[in-house]
């Protein structure tokens, strides 16, 4: 047999490595080792930690045998024989919670480098598998309903609300959000969350529907004749307003039709207080109670209790006090009530009931972010978010849920409005994400997260938009699995506020906490005042620095009852704390009842 020059140098060179490796192994051994096959590649999927990206860590699954499986030290010690073996950093770093190890590849391994060390691993016959240890990332989708590439306010980057980033924590499973409004118009993008409301119109002439209170809040259509609902007001076909608004907050979504509803896991319990010219303040304040779970005399229990109540709707004057104590029963019971600021451009004092305490008033932003022309504005603004601005085009407009009946109920369809009746239905589908991430927040916890997580508005705002523009990933970010409850410190010490006189201050004295207060210290407030207008409020920290709250406004609603967010991160927790409380105008007095820190 002749031998080619090739095979006999590979020969000789087996033979100068070892000679103990000749003679325990003939001449074919040799041969036979090289005219094996290459060994396969290792798979790009066991070397890349995402696409195109080597891994920089592995996990490796030993036998249950193996000593490398129950102590660190062993599998410290065969990483170290893996990276003496490739020339590759490869070091043990941790035990996972499956028995698992967990090693790190160096600062900047290659694919080639990863590889080389996954082989080695492979071929270790202790070891089960080999995988890297990928980065994973939020699996937010675009949802396949038809019409949502027109919602812009849920998903655009400049103006829009941030909402597609909540999905990957929460669609508000578990919450019901009563639409406080025209009542529903049956749509099939609607019905699989609709769960039984209340019609609480008590007057026939205005109900439409031929009787007064019942279990039906059927929408039979809201429309009017000229000077019907006032001289010189020209007539109007049926809204369905209602059923705009509910659609928003939580139509169906992925379900290969229409739009996406903000926390479309949610349920909607429609309550109807509007009809033919608007709706009375007596039939709202029951369906308020009634929502969040309160007695009203003559009708049933509420069997699906409202943890969210949206409320776009609104007159002018003043909070009456009536309104007030059914919002505050409300929010007692662990309601968050969320209100329209009014579409009168004027401030949002004059607007009722966005204008009483304990409650979310929201302003309305166009498509570019700036404040929608017809929004209220005003210190008592709480925040703002998308109400659309459909002068110049219905596509900037808020898509949603509508019937095509100009007066009574015909085909279902879907139609763009603007105002901040379809800002509102945001931030109550916001409440609802909220809640069902986090059951424990109470409703001043929603309203000082909603504010503590705004992000500035992207345009302009003239006369103030509240916190900014709410975020909804942000915000669901920030509250998801976290304590609700935080540590207060409080006063109960009553302190008089003198009329047009100096400041008063309250104390607290703030122990215990290490470092600095929180980026979002909430700031409780109760304080008796026949026009609260008058008063300005400030923070005063530990070192002095004072901190607005509240300024004097032409503002003429009683008291002051509500929760403030201050970004307090700057100022060292522990120390005396002062509440400063003015009274800048004649004729009015009022107390400072008490008032809290939460940190």
């Amino acid at each position: 047999m002749r031998i080619s020059p090739e095979l006999r140098r590979k020969l000789i060179s087996v033979a100068v490595v070892s000679t103990a490796l000749l003679t325990a192994a003939p001449a074919s051994v040799a041969v036979a080792q090289e005219s094996a096959p290459t060994p396969a590649a290792v798979p790009a999927a066991q070397t890349e930690a995402a696409p195109g990206a080597p891994a920089e860590r592995l996990i490796v699954g030993y036998k249950s045998g193996a000593s490398e499986a129950k102590s660190d030290k062993a599998a410290a010690a065969d990483a170290a024989t893996k990276a003496e073996k490739t020339g590759e950093d490869v070091d043990f770093q941790r035990r996972l919670g499956t028995g698992a190890a967990l090693v790190e590849l160096g600062t900047d391994p290659s694919r080639a480098s990863v590889a080389d060390v996954v082989a080695q691993y492979e071929a270790d016959p202790q070891v089960a598998y080999v995988v890297p240890d990928r980065l994973n990332k939020p699996t937010a989708v675009t949802p396949n309903d038809t019409e949502y590439s027109k919602q812009w306010d849920l998903f655009e980057s400049t103006a829009g609300m941030n909402v597609p980033g909540a999905w990957d924590t929460t669609t508000g499973t578990g919450v019901t959000v009563a639409v406080i409004d025209t009542g529903y118009v049956a749509h099939s993008d609607l019905a699989a969350n609709i769960v039984g409301g209340y019609d609480f119109i008590s007057d026939t002439a205005v109900s439409v529907d031929g009787n007064g209170r019942d279990s039906n809040p059927a929408d039979p259509g809201d429309w009017y004749n000229d000077n019907e609902c006032g001289q010189g007001i020209a007539a109007s076909g049926s809204s369905w307003h209602g059923t705009h608004v509910a659609g928003t907050i939580a139509a169906a979504t992925n379900n290969g039709k229409g739009v996406a509803g903000i926390a479309h896991g949610a349920k909607i319990s429609p309550v109807r207080v509007l009809g033919k010219c608007g709706g009375y303040d007596s039939d709202i304040i029951d369906a308020i109670t009634w929502a969040s779970g309160g007695t009203v005399s003559g009708v049933p229990a509420n069997t699906n209790v409202a943890k969210v109540i949206n409320m776009s709707l609104g007159g002018g004057g003043a909070c009456s006090s009536a309104t007030q104590s059914a919002i505050n029963g409300a929010v007692n019971r662990g309601t968050t009530v969320v209100v329209a600021a009014g579409n009168e451009n004027q401030n949002v004092s004059n607007a009722s009931p966005a204008n009483c305490n304990n409650v979310v008033a929201v302003a309305a932003t166009n498509r570019a972010g700036s404040r929608a022309s017809y929004s209220n504005y005003g210190s008592l603004v709480d925040i703002s978010a998308p109400g659309g601005e459909t002068r110049t085009s219905t596509a900037n407009g808020i898509l949603s849920t509508l019937n095509s009946g100009t007066k009574t109920p015909s085909s279902e369809n879907y139609a763009s409005y603007q105002g901040t009746s379809m800002a509102t239905p945001h931030v109550a589908g916001l409440a609802a994400l909220m809640k069902s991430a986090n059951s424990a927040l109470t409703p001043a916890q929603i309203e000082s997260a909603i504010k503590a997580n705004a992000r500035p508005l992207p345009g302009t705002c003239s006369g103030g938009c509240g916190a900014g523009l709410a975020d909804a990933a942000k915000t669901v970010q920030a509250v998801k699995g976290g304590s609700s409850t935080g540590t207060t410190f409080s006063s109960t010490t009553a302190v008089a506020i003198p009329d047009n006189g100096a400041a008063i201050e309250s104390p607290i004295s703030v122990t215990g906490r290490s470092g600095n207060a929180p980026s979002a210290l909430q700031v409780g407030v109760d304080i008796t005042h026949t026009y609260r207008g008058d008063l300005v409020i400030d923070l005063v920290a530990p070192d002095g620095s004072a901190y607005r709250l509240k300024s004097a406004a032409s503002d003429s609603a009683d008291n002051v009852n509500t929760t403030y967010t201050v970004n307090a991160s700057g100022e060292v927790a522990n120390g005396t704390w002062k509440l400063r409380v003015q009274d800048t105008a004649a004729q009015d007095t009022g107390t400072l009842n008490g008032w809290k820190l939460i940190f």
